[in-house]
């Protein structure tokens, strides 16, 4: 059997995003994969090549005005050289975002992250889970407690520091991690047989 190596490529400007990052490595290794974390503002050519020979990329930022930060823009646009020769075609791809505000217009973030995806001929992995906490019998600690279906979403708030991303928030993207797994493992058998 093979193990599926899982990047998570991510930027975190505050340290909430990075919370995230590891929740998704935490639920990826459980899960079985090979995980490597990837900061791309600190991005190195070794770990350029790690992207290369992954199975899935987790793409990761914080949400600022309304898009992905800076940083991940920066990493975005560096892509482009795997693009010309279409190096990530048929990888799995996967998204997940944080911001303070409840909405903060993260789903254009998980959208972005999704188009960057499509134009590699990546494949893309969603959530997979009911929206949480829209019923009266719910909570703030359900998973997927924003409802978000694209890719997990998190929201913290903006005076408060890294220790207080929600729970729930960690839990999704450990679930998101081991999704991504559990479909790399088909993925890569699937290639095999």
């Amino acid at each position: 059997m093979t193990t599926p190596v899982v990047s998570i490529a991510y930027h975190s400007g505050y340290g909430h995003t990075a919370v995230l990052a590891e929740a998704v490595r935490a639920g990826a290794a459980e899960a079985g994969a090979e995980v490597h974390l990837i900061k791309v503002d600190e991005i190195t050519d070794e770990q350029w090549e790690t992207l290369d020979r992954s199975d899935a990329i987790v793409f990761g930022s914080p949400t600022y005005m309304g898009t992905a930060s800076g940083a991940f823009h920066v990493f975005a646009e560096a892509t482009s050289k795997r693009w010309f020769g279409q190096d990530w075609k048929d990888k799995l791809a996967a998204g997940f975002t944080n911001s303070g505000s409840k909405s903060g217009d993260k789903l254009h973030t998980l959208q972005f992250f999704q188009i960057l995806a499509a134009q590699h001929g990546m494949n893309w992995i969603n959530l997979g889970l009911h929206p949480g906490w829209n019923n009266s019998a719910g909570s703030e600690n359900d998973l997927n407690r924003l409802g978000v279906f694209a890719g997990a979403a998190a929201q913290t708030n903006v005076d408060e520091g890294p220790d207080a991303v929600h729970k729930s928030d960690i839990a999704t993207a450990e679930h998101l991690g081991r999704r991504v797994t559990e479909t790399a493992r088909v993925f890569t058998r699937g290639r095999a047989a």
